[in-house]
């Protein structure tokens, strides 16, 4: 096994980098909103740190998914994971909002092409898999910094075990993305 992505000339090599910036990634996502969670808590703000906890799991199994393809193509996954702090409840919505929505509109988008030209599909699904989750990481943050008071009030967040997808209230019948029942979900 190699760490090698780059410059191993293999017809996969950039499919491999684009795995690990996205295991980077959702590691370091994953690190920032459980950091979120706690200081929303603290604050006060108990729905605010139940959706960072479901975001914080739901990147947490993107990145395991992202590992699992690396791995299968002979490359060990590598995170680099920085220290983070909670701030003010309304920059930490913006921060979650701005990460989320760079990941859906910009990154995964163009790893995705970048997949598919190589022809690794494991790669596509794992990207598209995180990349509609991470727009509905992004609506629900966006709800939240619409009305910051309304999200002191407990509420529940499912997330798929299997793919990351998120639900507010209730899990869904089946999930949207992966089709694993509502049984499979996990509660925050």
């Amino acid at each position: 096994m190699t760490n090698c992505c780059c410059c191993c000339g293999s017809k996969e090599a950039k499919t491999i980098a684009n795995l690990n910036a996205a295991f980077n990634g959702e590691s370091n996502a994953s690190a920032k909103y459980a950091v979120y969670s706690e200081k929303a808590k603290a604050d006060g703000y108990e729905a605010l740190a139940a959706l960072f906890a479901a975001a914080s799991k739901a990147e947490t199994l993107h990145a395991a998914r992202h590992a699992r393809v690396l791995r299968s193509l002979g490359a060990e996954p590598v995170a680099n994971i920085a220290e983070y702090v909670g701030k003010d409840v309304r920059e930490m919505l913006q921060d979650a909002i701005a990460g989320e929505t760079e990941e859906f509109t910009a990154m995964y988008p163009g790893f995705i092409a970048t997949a598919e030209a190589e022809g690794q599909t494991a790669a596509v699904n794992s990207f598209q898999g995180a990349m509609e989750a991470e727009k509905i990481h992004a609506k629900l943050y966006a709800e939240a910094l619409a009305d910051t008071e309304a999200w002191r009030a407990k509420r529940d967040f499912y997330v798929c075990s299997i793919c990351g997808w998120t639900e507010e209230g209730s899990a869904p019948d089946k999930c949207p993305i992966c089709g694993v029942p509502a049984d499979k979900f996990l509660k925050f």
